[in-house]
């Protein structure tokens, strides 16, 4: 896991690249402190930049950015999960190897398949490779968009880097983004490939950019993508695939030279993940919970049970009320773009890294792929609501209900409209209350981005897991698990959201994958055997903080109630009287101190 940079760009000279390079990764420092790396082509005026945080194969033969022969070179985010079976695959074939890293084995298969290679990589990843004899580099996502990275092409050339801070010296790249206000608010995160910046986006996710040095001109392609086929509609059969498929991600993502540990949150994703990692750590695992004085949000009960079924060596942290605050400006700080949230993840990145582990492994994705948010409950409701007549939706919108107001944004045609009625932070009339501008301003801002795809999935609740997989998760989920944990050297590492995984979820029956009276209960059903039953026979509660109490006495609120805009304090005021969920009002937070670009 690392963070990398780079740039090509022939009207500079190679020492002024290097230069700029060398200084995009010591913003990225964080994220790769054990090692640091350039790799300069100047016949091309290429400089490729890295900084390493050491998981497989400790030695220097990790050192990046790393060649293969003379030709290749690869500057590299991520983990690859099956690089063992690649590896052996390519070793039938001839390919010779040095080291032990996935990062070689990236490079073997580019040399032996070329960019077919891509749609073969299962893991979570992001990085430049550069082929010295077609004179091209290519950039590439992972499929399911885990790991960030940001490019432009402005004024010609390429320059990218794997968070928005890297961009700061390059000058002419700084002209801001001035529809973030707008998308933030709306959304609450701003949503791919939105940026803080003006000429510059977030490589789509499962697409590569090839960049010709020669033409000086780019393209991109997809290589791979998710699709719902819904083959499978025995239950016993899909609850043997579903385990089996997580089984197996598991024991994948538990390979590493340095500790891994898993987040216990107390709920059934987390405990899930922990039996399983247990199980391959042979009872050697670490497991990392916070909990609170406060009792109606401590979960610790549930994390203790946990524990003390797997016998793991178990870190339990008290949060308090004082050490948020005193971390609250940090929290901040790190953050990379604008978020509402994050910060749950920002303070047990910060414990883990403290008790010495560089990986850990999250629940993130349970939820998106079998039916655990409240949306999949109300998406039959909110699709027949959108085939209303847009002047009687404009009329309920327009009621003196505040919580009618969502209404508006089912007008809109596409995805893009139900979710920001399911889960939007405020709509086109606050947005513009609070800027100071039109409310028809906002609407076109809006429809601007992101792109808004009309699908043909013909099951309801298959289309609220994608409206959560492809924006909340996306865009919320896994960036603030990226920055969050990378700002302490951490690596989150995401086994639900393993290819293996996804593609099973997608192969079962929407009728079968959704059935029960619980959330998830083909999930709960599928390990009902390893997991207490206090564990999924209780209310959810998610991975939360006390923090709609502690916000309040904030030095940030403070000088958010006393902030000019007369909108502002009345949100405050909604706030304080229970009517305002805090993430709005971290949204605004966020806002009025200019956080995250």
């Amino acid at each position: 896991m690392c963070r990398i940079a780079g740039i090509v760009n022939t009207k500079l000279p190679i020492n002024i690249l290097e230069n700029l390079v060398g200084d995009m990764c010591d913003l990225l420092k964080h994220g790769g402190p054990d090692d640091g790396g350039i790799y300069t082509a100047a016949n091309e005026n290429l400089v490729l930049g890295n900084r390493r945080l050491s998981l497989l194969d400790l030695t220097t033969a990790g050192h990046q950015p790393m060649q293969y022969g003379c030709r290749y070179t690869i500057t590299y985010n991520g983990e690859l999960y099956n690089f063992k079976t690649l590896k052996l695959e390519l070793q039938s074939l001839g390919m010779q190897f040095s080291n032990g890293t996935d990062t070689e084995v990236i490079l073997a298969a580019f040399a032996q398949w070329g960019t077919n290679c891509f749609a073969k990589l299962n893991g979570m990843f992001a990085f430049a490779l550069w082929d010295n004899k077609t004179k091209k580099i290519y950039l590439v996502r992972d499929a399911a968009g885990i790991k960030p990275l940001y490019y432009s092409n402005y004024t010609g050339g390429l320059f990218f880097a794997s968070e928005m801070r890297a961009f700061a010296p390059i000058t002419y790249l700084q002209e801001k983004n001035e529809l973030v206000p707008v998308y933030q608010l709306a959304y609450g995160f701003l949503p791919e490939p939105v940026t803080t910046l003006k000429y510059v986006e977030a490589l789509p996710k499962g697409c590569f950019l090839e960049y010709d040095c020669n033409k000086q001109s780019y393209s991109l392609q997809l290589f791979s993508f998710f699709s719902f086929s819904e083959t499978v509609t025995n239950k016993k059969e899909a609850q043997q695939l579903i385990f089996n498929s997580l089984n197996d991600s598991v024991n994948r993502q538990m390979v590493a030279d340095a500790p891994v540990g898993v987040f216990l949150s107390g709920g059934i994703d987390s405990a899930i993940i922990a039996n399983l990692a247990n199980s391959n750590a042979k009872n050697n695992l670490h497991t990392l919970s916070i909990y609170f004085n406060e009792e109606k949000y401590s979960e610790k009960k549930y994390q203790d049970l946990v524990a003390q079924k797997l016998q793991s060596i178990h870190h339990s942290i008290l949060l308090t009320e004082k050490t948020f605050h005193q971390n609250f400006s940090a929290f901040l700080s790190a953050m990379d773009m604008p978020t509402c949230d994050g910060i749950n993840t920002w303070f047990i990145s910060k414990f883990a890294a403290e008790e010495g582990l560089k990986a850990v492994l999250s629940g993130i994705g349970a939820d998106e792929l079998f039916g655990g948010y409240p949306s999949f409950k109300r998406i039959a409701k909110t699709l027949a609501i959108q085939n209303m007549p847009n002047n009687l939706l404009q009329l309920v919108a327009g009621a003196n209900l505040k919580k009618l107001g969502r209404f508006s944004y089912l007008k809109m045609e596409g995805m893009r409209g139900i979710y920001l009625f399911l889960r939007g932070h405020f709509t086109p009339k606050e947005i513009a209350m609070q800027l100071g501008g039109y409310e028809n301003d906002i609407w076109n801002t809006i429809a601007f981005h992101p792109n808004s795809p009309t699908l043909t999935i013909g099951n309801k609740k298959n289309k609220a897991s994608w409206l959560e997989f492809n924006y909340y998760m996306q865009d919320q989920l896994l960036r603030d698990a990226d920055i969050m944990s990378m700002a302490h050297g951490l690596e989150i590492r995401v086994p639900f959201l393993d290819n293996e995984v996804i593609k099973t979820a997608y192969t079962i029956a929407s009728n079968t994958k959704y059935a029960g009276k619980l959330g998830k209960q083909i999930l709960v059903n599928a390990f009902e055997n390893i997991l207490p039953n206090e564990i999924w026979n209780r209310p959810k509660m998610g991975f939360s903080f006390p923090f709609a109490e502690w916000l309040r006495n904030s030095e940030y609120f403070k000088m958010l109630m006393q902030d000019d805009n007369v909108n502002t304090k009345k949100l405050c005021n909604h706030y304080l009287n229970g009517n305002l969920h805090w993430s709005r009002i971290m949204s605004l937070i966020v806002l009025k101190n200019k956080v995250g670009g």
